[in-house]
């Protein structure tokens, strides 16, 4: 692999194959002069949808490499229908991840990238062994509770976008640290594993700003007021890269009428043009 390859991290199931498809085909037609490596940790995609994604993602000019996670991992860890086994995934992408993986880029599927994603690969950590945007909009008042709650002085960072160095994560990250951790603390986790994010790594998280790195799709009234106009409409085409669609109401749901409907409508449609649908809704 080459040096100045991206190399990006998702997890998913069959459900958001095609979330995925829009998310990449956002990605290289915005970074046209990038190399990607794409790495997926699943746990059971069929093999027929995993070869059509592979030729997908070689359409596109990327490579793709899918890891399947055996349960034997999770033999120790608290299991439920509210704390499945895929939660955990990018929680441990340090241990599940070859060690010839230094650095990743983790993506929810559920995102828009409309801009370069370079100048966050080459962020300087300084020590730090993630990168991660808090949401600046969230009320003052739920990050103090947050922070109370799980007994944190750190941010609250966002999970869907997280910039890994792998070779200092896998000094912190232990599977048993985690699994005790939920086990211990399950009636105080709304959010499992961004909460158990924040709480075990957050004071090793660098801060970065979500207007660029993790743009909160629901919340474009609060940026534009809290910035006194600034962040209008043209300041999120030109400098905003991870659009991020959070929350339970999705895009690509016909019922979706957010302030950015129809631009991941646009991508939605690019994707399919490109080489056709992968997979089922």
């Amino acid at each position: 692999m080459e040096d100045n390859t991206i190399c990006l991290l998702v997890s998913f199931d069959r459900n958001y194959i095609k979330p995925f498809q829009v998310m990449l085909t956002s990605l290289v037609l915005n970074n046209p002069q990038e190399r990607f490596h794409i790495w997926l940790l699943h746990s059971g995609i069929l093999q027929s949808d995993l070869d059509a994604l592979a030729e997908y993602c070689g359409a596109q000019g990327a490579a793709l490499t899918p890891v399947l996670v055996e349960p034997s991992v999770f033999k120790a860890a608290p299991i439920s229908k509210r704390y499945p086994q895929e939660m955990y995934y990018r929680l441990l992408a340090p241990v599940l991840l070859p060690d010839s993986v230094k650095r990743i880029l983790y993506l929810d599927p559920d995102i828009l990238v409309i801009n370069p994603v370079r100048p966050l690969w080459e962020v300087e950590l300084n020590g730090h062994a993630f990168a991660a945007a808090p949401h600046s909009v969230v009320p003052d008042m739920v990050n103090d509770v947050n922070r109370l709650r799980l007994g944190s002085d750190s941010a609250y960072f966002n999970t869907g976008v997280i910039l890994m160095d792998l070779s200092a994560a896998r000094a912190l990250v232990k599977p048993e640290d985690i699994f005790h951790y939920v086990q211990e603390h399950a009636a105080e986790l709304l959010l499992p594993d961004q909460d158990v994010f924040n709480c075990l790594y957050g004071s090793y998280t660098l801060h970065v700003e979500d207007t660029r790195w993790n743009y909160d799709a629901r919340r474009f009234a609060a940026y534009h007021l809290s910035s006194s106009a600034k962040y209008d409409m043209d300041w999120v085409v030109q400098n905003t890269v991870f659009l991020h669609f959070c929350g339970k109401h999705k895009p690509w749901k016909s019922s979706y009428y957010g302030r950015f409907s129809a631009l991941y409508k646009h991508y939605m449609c690019l994707a399919e043009r490109r080489t056709g649908p992968v997979g089922t809704e």
